[in-house]
């Protein structure tokens, strides 16, 4: 049971850090056109996240995908900013019914490349064979699905408090958190290194 604690905070901690903001900032972009009535939803895309976080670190673990990190760290604030915009676009519109597949595969797309990113790190902290790394991958995917669903949580309750405390309607605060978001993306992608090749 605590082999079980040390690989579910591991991966709560790969979430919950404020180092690796990236992540947040794409659970923040995510979760921003939504509602606590839209738990259901939110919790799919969740999921989403972590199944194609976890396919990733899969695959990589027993060597059937290879990706440069330079690629990755360019691909992982562009899903961010793909939610962003298109949550400028969509906002105030009541068409998030339709959406969740495009949605969808952004979040699935963003799982597997943030996968890709940490499987390095991951296959460093499991050691040993491909087949002893099942099970702390499944304990780490719990953690990292716990993590996500407390930053989606607290997303949440700060949109409340703004929506009704201070009167914002739900298109201002999309509107203006996505673009906070792109101002914190915009500099990452321009900073990357995948330009100095």
């Amino acid at each position: 049971m605590s082999e079980f604690w040390i690989f579910f905070e591991k991966g709560l901690r790969h979430i919950l850090n404020l180092y690796a903001y990236d992540h947040i900032l794409f659970l923040i972009a995510l979760t921003i056109p939504y509602a606590f009535k839209d738990w259901k939803r939110l919790l799919i895309l969740v999921t989403i996240f972590t199944i194609g976080h976890t396919l990733a670190l899969l695959l990589s673990v027993f060597g059937v995908v290879i990706i440069k990190v330079n690629l990755v760290e360019f691909l992982i604030p562009i899903t961010i900013l793909i939610v962003a915009f298109f949550n400028l676009f969509t906002a105030g519109k009541s068409s998030k019914q339709e959406s969740i597949s495009v949605i969808g595969f952004v979040t699935l797309f963003f799982g597997i490349v943030h996968g890709l990113g940490f499987a390095g790190y991951f296959k460093t902290l499991v050691g040993g064979s491909a087949n002893s790394k099942l099970l702390p991958l499944s304990e780490f995917s719990l953690g990292i699905e716990s993590s996500q669903i407390i930053v989606v949580f607290m997303v949440l309750i700060l949109s409340y408090i703004v929506q009704t405390v201070f009167r914002f309607s739900k298109r201002d605060w999309t509107l203006v958190m996505s673009a906070f978001v792109i101002g914190v993306v915009l500099p990452m992608i321009i900073q990357s290194e995948i330009w100095n090749r």
